[in-house]
C-alpha cells in the first residue's frame, strides 16, 4: 500500500465555527498547497448523519469558511458539496442545515446527492469469512478532484469516534448499502481502513467548537469544546482529535489499522502540530454507552 506523507496536525481556540477553522486551514496553508498541487475541482463531503439533528451534522459555518479559503487561495474551477445520508436524500440536509444560502456567496457552488453519481463495487470479507459487497460513489474514487472531510467531533455507536476518515468511507456508501458494513466490531473497523486507502480525503477538518458526546453519533449531547482541527493526514489528524477527547487512538480500530499499514501515526506524541498544545485542549468526551463492548475488535488481533 502507498505511505502517505506525515501532515501537521494544527489545532485552534475558537468560540466560533467559521474563524476556528478558517484559522486552522491557514496555519497548514503550505502543506494543503503541496496537496492541492495544480488541481482545480473540489469536492466537499459533509456530515450528514442525519438530515434533521443538527447537532449530528457538519456545521454550515464550518463548510464556509472552507469555501471561503479555497476560493481565495486557488484557482477553482469546480466546487461541489456533495453527501449520501444513512437515511434521506442529501436535498433534505442542505435545506435544513441552511447549506443552499452558500449559493449567495459563491456563485457556481454546486450541491449533488453522491448516490446519484456512478457506483463502483467494492467487495470485502467479514470476520468470520464471509464475502459482501458495498458500493461506493465514484467520485470519491476520481483523482481529479481535491477531496475535503470537513465533520463535527462525534462519539459513535459502534467505533467509539467517528472523525474525519469515517466520515469520507461510510458516508461515500450507497444507502441501503451502509448497513452491510455492521458485520462484528472487528470487521466494520477493518473494512472502513480498507476504504480508506482507496477513498482517503486530501485535507481534514474536525469542527470541536460544539462536538457530540455519550451515545452519538445522532443521540448524544452538546459538548463544548472550542477547539478545532485540520491537516492533510486524515490519519494524524483523526489520531489527535480522538485523544483530544479523551480517547487511547490504539482502542479505535480503523485507525490502528490505517496506521500499521503507514498511512499515518497512532502515537499523538509523534504528530506534528501546529497552534494549540494537544495537551493544553485535552478534555473527556463522554463515551457511548457501548463503549465496553466496542472494545472487543481487539480480541481478534490475536
Amino acid at each position: 500500500m502507498i505511505v502517505m506523507d506525515r501532515g501537521t496536525v494544527s489545532i485552534v481556540r475558537s468560540d466560533t465555527h467559521y474563524e476556528g477553522t478558517l484559522k486552522a486551514l491557514e496555519l497548514i496553508d503550505s502543506e494543503i498547497r503541496g496537496v492541492v498541487g495544480g488541481r482545480k475541482k473540489f469536492l466537499i463531503k459533509p456530515n450528514f448523519v442525519s438530515t434533521s439533528v443538527y447537532l449530528s451534522a457538519t456545521p454550515k459555518e464550518t463548510v464556509d469558511a472552507i469555501l471561503n479559503y479555497l476560493y481565495e487561495n486557488y484557482d477553482v474551477s469546480e466546487v461541489l458539496i456533495a453527501e449520501s445520508p444513512a437515511s434521506a436524500r442529501a436535498e433534505e440536509g442542505y435545506r435544513n442545515y441552511g447549506y443552499y444560502e452558500l449559493r449567495k456567496k459563491y456563485p457556481g457552488l454546486e450541491f449533488g446527492d453522491l448516490d446519484d453519481y456512478d457506483q463502483v463495487e467494492f467487495k470485502l470479507v467479514d470476520e468470520h469469512g464471509e464475502e459482501f459487497s458495498v458500493y461506493v460513489s465514484r467520485l470519491l474514487l476520481d483523482k481529479s478532484f481535491v477531496k475535503v472531510s470537513p465533520c463535527r467531533a462525534k462519539t459513535h455507536d459502534t467505533v467509539v469516534v467517528t472523525l474525519s476518515i469515517k466520515n469520507m468511507v461510510m458516508g461515500g456508501i450507497r444507502r441501503g448499502y451502509k448497513p452491510r458494513m455492521h458485520r462484528g466490531y472487528y470487521s466494520i473497523n477493518y473494512n472502513i481502513a480498507l476504504l480508506a486507502t482507496k477513498m482517503m480525503p486530501d485535507l481534514g477538518v474536525v469542527d470541536g467548537v460544539i462536538g457530540m458526546e455519550g451515545n452519538g453519533p445522532v443521540n448524544g449531547e452538546p459538548k463544548k469544546w472550542g477547539v478545532v482541527f485540520a491537516s492533510t493526514n486524515p490519519v494524524n489528524l483523526d489520531v489527535a482529535v480522538a485523544y483530544g477527547m479523551g480517547f487511547d487512538p490504539r482502542d479505535i480500530g480503523y485507525l490502528y489499522f490505517l496506521a500499521k499499514w503507514g498511512y499515518g501515526g497512532i502515537d499523538p506524541d509523534k504528530i506534528p502540530i501546529i497552534g494549540e498544545k494537544i495537551e493544553n485542549i485535552k478534555t473527556r468526551f463522554k463515551p457511548h454507552s457501548k463503549y465496553e463492548r466496542q472494545l472487543r475488535w481487539k480480541e481478534m488481533l490475536g
